[in-house]
């Protein structure tokens, strides 16, 4: 279009005045961003929310809930209900018999649970202990298991009946059976923990598409930023219901167990293997009065492929990541389900969840993007000497902000080589995500695929 054909003529020029003042700069030390460019940019990464007056970790907003309000529902799982201040009283004593046990700051608790009401407990104990948790689906091969419990060092790991016989034995692991534990002589207060900020509240291990699996640690001050900027996008209240559904060894599971819980909305578990199935996810809509849950694009495009959606009336808020959402898919969800609202984020485990957020439309078009940064974080699309790709030019994605993981558990090499040195700012992080992005117009991401494909 002529707008874009002006935009690239101008850009020739200002490259040329650049050539013929500094004839003797190698080529790749040009500046190819114009001042629009450059102001546009600066708007899109100008995220900055100020945090201090908030608590500094999440649970302490549950905890201050189930004083306020001890008989409210929190957590439906099946036949079984908590309330705020039953759930609270049992995450507590599950964390004093854990400080018992040694755990506190920057101890790494695994927890191999089905989802369950055991599964939210341990993972309320441990952050409530001061530890940080580390999720062993039990579905995961037996191999892989031992792995990443050798590889993490994890020293104590709590299970359940229904899995507990099937976990590989580890030599010096304690495994606790929270169906069998004892806990009634522990107080139901919560026990006295000064958490810092930059401390881990949990670690995931990512895939291992690219070797073995690695386990990535949040900090407490990166997850409270990301929820705190989930509820003044999507504003959860007490009338509304989350599906805990995502394999808790995917972090979006993380804001699932902890951001209904910080508001004071209820918290509803699926049965295990119930994700997989769209019916009785319809049924668990209807009966449960969902607000709010999330799908991977490739499960909503199954959950849409059901000719009767009218159980699903209660939907206020879909939310999509983990894959690339298409257009058509999305036209399809908004126009099906009209009450519901559909986002698509962008998030690696390295961040924190998500980094990006887009509010989907009924409009025409190829791709959805993966929108703006959320709060306090940036996006830069670089070219490979970490130089600003102009708008409109593919490059590679890199996070900077208050989301990036620490690290990679025991890995500094490759914590070195993903986590780089902004160029940008006072010798803040940025982190190399290895996916192919461009900005368009609008100040809207687009992810274009993996670099390596």
């Amino acid at each position: 279009d002529h707008g874009s054909i002006e935009r690239l003529h101008e850009r020739f020029v200002q490259l040329f005045e650049q050539l013929l003042e500094q004839p003797d700069s190698a080529v790749g030390d040009f500046e190819l961003l114009d001042r629009q460019d450059r102001e546009q940019l600066a708007l899109v990464n100008d995220t900055t929310r100020d945090r201090s007056v908030d608590e500094s970790v999440v649970h302490r907003h549950f905890e201050h809930l189930a004083q306020q309000h001890p008989d409210r529902e929190a957590l439906r799982c099946g036949d079984q209900v908590l309330t705020y201040q039953q759930l609270d009283q049992r995450a507590n004593q599950l964390a004093h018999f854990l400080r018992e046990q040694g755990v506190g700051r920057e101890t790494l608790v695994g927890v191999a649970t089905l989802r369950s009401v055991e599964m939210v407990v341990a993972l309320y104990a441990v952050v409530k202990a001061g530890g940080a948790y580390v999720p062993l689906d039990p579905e995961y091969p037996v191999d892989r298991l031992r792995y990443m419990l050798e590889d993490a060092g994890i020293g104590l790991l709590l299970s359940h009946d229904a899995v507990i016989d099937d976990l590989p034995v580890v030599d010096g692991l304690q495994v606790l059976n929270l169906d069998r534990l004892e806990l009634a002589g522990q107080p139901v207060f919560a026990p006295v923990v000064e958490i810092h900020p930059e401390q881990l509240a949990y670690m995931i291990y990512t895939s291992g598409s690219t070797g073995k699996p690695k386990g990535a640690g949040n900090t407490h001050a990166a997850l409270l930023n990301r929820l705190a900027w989930m509820q003044e996008a999507y504003n959860l209240d007490a009338s509304d219901a989350v599906l805990q559904k995502t394999p808790f060894s995917f972090d979006v599971s993380v804001w699932e167990f902890f951001w209904p819980l910080m508001v004071g909305a209820r918290l509803v578990m699926a049965q295990p293997g119930d994700h997989r199935d769209p019916a009785l996810l319809t049924a668990l809509i209807e009966n449960n009065q969902i607000t709010t849950l999330h799908f991977v694009p490739s499960m909503l495009s199954a959950f849409m492929a059901q000719d009767d959606l009218s159980g699903c009336a209660s939907l206020k808020r879909i939310v999509c990541s983990g894959e690339a959402l298409p257009a058509d898919l999305a036209r399809e969800t908004l126009q099906r389900l009209p009450n519901a609202g559909l986002f698509n984020l962008y998030g690696p485990t390295e961040a924190a969840i998500d980094v990006t957020h887009w509010t989907c439309r009924d409009e025409p078009g190829a791709a959805v993007p993966i929108g703006r940064p959320i709060a306090n974080l940036q996006i830069h699309i670089l070219d490979s000497r970490l130089n600003p790709q102009p708008i409109g030019v593919p490059g590679e994605l890199y996070i900077g902000g208050a989301g990036l993981a620490r690290g990679y558990h025991q890995r500094p090499g490759l914590t070195a080589e993903r986590f780089v040195a902004s160029p940008f700012g006072k010798g803040e992080r940025l982190y190399r995500t290895g996916d192919l992005a461009r900005w368009r117009a609008d100040g809207a991401v687009e992810y274009l695929g993996r670099l390596d494909h």
